[in-house]
């Protein structure tokens, strides 16, 4: 099993390893200023809902070093000021939020500047700890999801690189395998940043778990021919009615899997669940530049001037999934009300 962790607290700093550069290179980047984290962020060098609400709170510490005041009030102005830099990188993974109140009302309820600093510093680390014991826990329990000789559909990146942590859906795949299961994933790849191609088969081939790589295109093909067993994939932000903010191509995913009979489970910790928005309709979706599209590699796979749409998510009716896997156990219809239960 690996020690991968895409994102450190080491001496004051914050460590990340840089996820565009992979496959080709494992570079490693040291933060030491909030802008740089809010970078990261924006940049997709940190990526996936969980880790960024973890790289959320450390880029909060960050921020609290840099400033320099005896004064409590003058330390909360310009912490809400970071914070609005950071909330404002990535707008549809509600971890971000999620981990940026929870810094803030530490630095609140603190009694002084210089004990205002170190409690921000204990909280991060707290966001990181219980991020880790969330992956172990719903991984666990969505492990007993899959049997013996089963084949795995998953899409965009859901393992330690995107949560800093075991991993959500490839969490739930690694426990699996620890249980000693015969198992076999199929990658789809995840356009147009790839990360299915680029993170996921990383991981997995790290991990030494059996799979296959294939383009998006061909879920429909592999849903069909009886060849998937279930599809497990991650989740952005789930509203109160159940609804999921995946990578963009999941609902694609879930539509096939349904009218083909194959299972469509989400694995999620509770930090991405959002009970303040009844529905898929209300949550924001995160719109990216165009190169993202028309390049590849930085060369141009388009005619230059091109109208491009390039949504980062889409969204996933809760009629389509199976089940939700959180820390607190496996979620089901109807998930108005199991949702709600288990968060509080």
């Amino acid at each position: 099993m690996s020690k991968l962790k895409a994102i450190e607290w080491v001496s004051g700093k914050v460590r990340i390893i840089d996820q565009t550069m992979l496959p080709r290179e494992e570079v490693y980047l040291e933060l030491s200023d909030y802008r740089d984290m809010a970078s990261a962020i924006k940049e997709m060098r940190i990526r996936g809902a969980p880790a960024i609400g973890v790289a959320a709170a450390y880029g909060m510490v960050l921020g609290a070093q840099s400033i320099e005041t005896e004064s409590k009030e003058d330390l909360l102005v310009k912490l809400r000021s970071i914070s609005q830099t950071l909330a404002a990188t990535r707008p549809t993974a509600v971890n971000l939020f999620w981990a940026l109140d929870r810094m803030n009302r530490v630095a609140e309820a603190g009694n002084d500047v210089a004990a205002i600093k170190a409690a921000l510093v204990d909280e991060a680390k707290k966001i990181d700890a219980e991020n880790e014991e969330a992956d172990r826990k719903l991984s666990s329990y969505g492990a007993e999801l899959i049997k013996d000789g089963f084949t795995i559909l998953t899409h965009c990146n859901a393992g330690a690189l995107a949560t800093a942590g075991y991993g959500t859906a490839l969490g739930v795949i690694k426990a699996a395998k620890e249980q000693g299961k015969n198992i076999h994933v199929f990658a789809a790849e995840t356009r147009p940043r790839l990360q299915g191609a680029r993170l996921t088969a990383w991981e997995l081939k790290q991990e030494d778990i059996p799979f296959t790589l294939i383009t998006d295109t061909m879920t429909g093909h592999f849903l069909s021919s009886g060849k998937i067993d279930c599809v497990i994939v991650g989740a952005d932000r789930i509203v109160a009615n159940g609804d999921v903010a995946n990578k963009i191509g999941t609902y694609n995913i879930a539509v096939l899997a349904m009218e083909n009979g194959v299972p469509f489970y989400v694995a999620a910790p509770n930090s991405t669940i959002d009970l303040s928005l009844s529905s898929g309709d209300e949550i924001p979706i995160e719109e990216r530049s165009p190169e993202e599209v028309t390049h590849f590699g930085g060369l141009p796979i388009a005619p230059e001037g091109v109208q491009v749409a390039n949504p980062a998510f889409d969204i996933t009716p809760h009629r389509y999934i199976s089940a939700i896997i959180t820390e607190q156990g496996v979620i089901r219809e109807p998930y108005v009300e199991s949702l709600k239960k288990f968060v509080s």
